[in-house]
C-alpha cells in the first residue's frame, strides 16, 4: 500500500489546528471525537470516587475489577477487529459506542459488588475494543495521503475537550453529591450513545468503496492473518512498551511527586495541564514529518531515546528543593510530550502501513489490543519499578524505552521483508 507524501501546510489549509477542518468527514469525524472526549474527561476525575465514595464500594476491589475489565477489553480487540472486517467498520464501531454508552449508563444502578463488575466489564471491555475498530474506520473513511495527519487532528481534539470536561468533572466533584455524579455519568453515557447514531454515516473514501465488501479481497486463510503476522506483532510490542509512557503522568509522576519529591502536591496537575497543551499543539506538526514508513521508525527510535531523558530528569527531582524539583520535573514533562507526539505519529503510520489493507480491521485490532496492553501494565510497571526502587527503577524505564525505540528499525525491516503487500514500502 502506498502512501502518498501529505502536503505541506501552507498547501492544505483543511487541517490547520487553528480551526474547524473544512473537509466534510474530517469536520464529523472532530465533531463526535469532540462530542465523545468531553464526556469522557468529565467522567475521568471522578468515576472511581463514585463507586467509592457514592456506592460505598473498597477501593482494592474497585480496582481489581477495573484490571479485570480492562483485561476482557484487550482480550476482546482482536475479535471486534476481525467483525468490523466482517461487518464494515462503520457499522461495528457504531454498535461498540452505542453498547458502551448504555453500559455507563448502567453505573447510575449499580448498588452492589456484582452489579459493580457487570457493569464496568460491559461498559470498559467494549470501549477499549472500539480502539482497534477505530482505526479501521479512519482507515475506511479518511484518504491514505492524510490519514495520519488527520488522525493528528483529532487527538488535538481530544486533548483540548478532554481538558474541558476534565475542569467541569472538577467542579462535580467539588459538590461530591449523588446528583452531581449521576450528571456526569449520564452525560458521558450520551457521549458514547449520540455519536454512534453518526457513525455509520461517515462517507467512504473512494479506495473504500472499490471493495463490494469490507473483506472479500482476503482468501479466508488470510482474514486472521494479523494474528500470526510476527514482523507485525514484534512492531505492536514494541509500540506497546512506548505506550506506557501514558502512565507516567496519570500514575507516576503524581505518586513520586508526593512520596519521593519537595515540590507541591498541585504540580501534577501542572504537568497534566501543559501536557495537554502541548499535545494540541504539537501533534499535527509533527504527524506531517512521520507519515511515511522511513520517518516513522525515525521518530519512534527518537521517541524512545526522549523518553530515557525524561526518566533521568524526572529521577532527578528527588532530594531538590522544593523550587528546583518544580524545573527538574517540568523539564522532563516536556521533553516527554516530544515523545509523546512522535510515538503516537509513527504508530499510527506503521499500524496503517504495515497491515494488509483487505483485512485492516484485524490488524487494527492486534495494534489497539497492544495498545491497551501497554496502557494497562502501565502503573503496575511504573510502580515496581521508579515508584518502589527510585533513581535506578526510572533509570531501568528509562533504558527500556530507549531499547523498544532503537528496536523498532530492525523489526519494520523485517515486516518490509515479509508480506507481498508491503512490497512497494521497501
Amino acid at each position: 500500500m502506498t502512501t502518498t507524501p501529505v502536503t505541506t501546510p501552507a498547501a492544505d489549509p483543511e487541517l490547520r489546528p487553528s480551526r474547524l477542518p473544512t473537509d466534510p468527514t474530517l469536520r464529523r469525524a472532530a465533531l463526535l471525537t469532540a462530542a465523545n472526549s468531553l464526556g469522557n474527561g468529565l467522567y475521568f476525575p471522578l468515576g472511581v470516587l463514585y463507586f467509592t465514595r457514592i456506592v460505598g464500594l473498597d477501593a482494592t476491589s474497585v480496582g481489581l475489577g477495573m484490571t479485570g475489565a480492562g483485561l476482557v477489553g484487550v482480550a476482546a480487540g482482536v475479535p471486534a477487529g476481525r467483525a468490523a472486517d466482517r461487518w464494515g467498520a462503520r457499522r461495528v464501531g457504531a454498535w461498540l459506542w452505542a453498547g458502551t454508552g448504555v453500559a455507563t449508563a448502567a453505573y447510575v444502578f449499580v448498588h452492589s459488588y456484582v452489579g459493580f463488575l457487570v457493569a464496568v466489564v460491559c461498559a470498559t471491555g467494549l470501549q477499549m475494543a472500539s480502539r482497534g475498530v477505530q482505526g479501521a474506520i479512519y482507515a475506511d473513511v479518511l484518504p491514505a495521503a492524510s490519514r495520519v495527519e488527520a488522525r493528528a487532528y483529532l487527538r488535538m481534539v481530544t486533548n483540548v475537550f478532554m481538558g474541558v470536561g476534565g475542569a467541569f468533572g472538577a467542579i462535580a466533584l467539588q459538590l461530591d453529591t449523588r446528583g452531581a455524579y449521576v450528571t456526569v455519568i449520564l452525560v458521558n453515557a450520551v457521549s458514547f450513545a449520540g455519536p454512534a447514531l453518526l457513525l455509520p454515516r461517515l462517507p467512504l473514501a473512494p479506495h473504500a468503496l472499490e471493495r463490494k465488501a469490507p473483506d472479500a479481497d482476503a482468501p479466508a486463510a488470510d482474514r486472521w492473518r494479523a494474528v500470526r503476522d510476527l514482523p507485525f506483532l514484534a512492531v505492536t510490542v514494541l509500540n506497546a512498551i512506548l505506550v506506557v509512557q501514558y502512565t507516567l503522568s496519570e500514575v507516576g509522576l503524581p505518586l513520586w511527586i508526593v512520596e519521593r519529591t519537595e515540590a507541591p502536591r498541585w504540580t501534577a496537575a501542572l504537568l497534566m495541564i501543559l501536557n495537554c497543551v502541548l499535545v494540541a499543539l504539537l501533534q499535527v506538526r509533527v504527524a506531517r514529518r512521520a507519515s511515511q514508513v522511513p520517518s516513522a521508525v525515525r521518530a519512534m527510535g527518537w521517541s524512545g531515546l526522549l523518553l530515557a531523558v525524561a526518566c533521568a530528569a524526572y529521577a532527578m527531582s528527588a532530594g531538590l528543593s522544593p523550587v528546583w524539583a518544580v524545573l527538574a520535573l517540568t523539564v522532563g514533562a516536556i521533553v516527554q510530550v516530544f515523545a509523546e507526539v512522535l510515538s503516537a505519529a509513527g504508530g499510527w503510520t506503521l499500524g496503517y502501513e504495515l497491515a494488509d489493507a483487505r483485512v485492516h480491521g484485524v490488524y487494527q485490532g492486534v495494534f489497539g489490543a497492544g495498545m491497551s496492553a501497554g496502557m494497562m501494565a502501565g502503573p503496575a510497571l511504573v510502580t515496581v519499578t521508579a515508584i518502589q526502587h527510585g533513581r535506578a527503577g526510572w533509570a531501568v524505564l528509562g533504558v527500556l524505552f530507549a531499547l523498544a525505540g532503537l528496536a523498532v528499525s530492525p523489526a519494520v525491516k523485517w515486516a518490509l521483508r515479509n508480506g507481498e503487500w508491503r512490497g512497494d514500502q521497501v
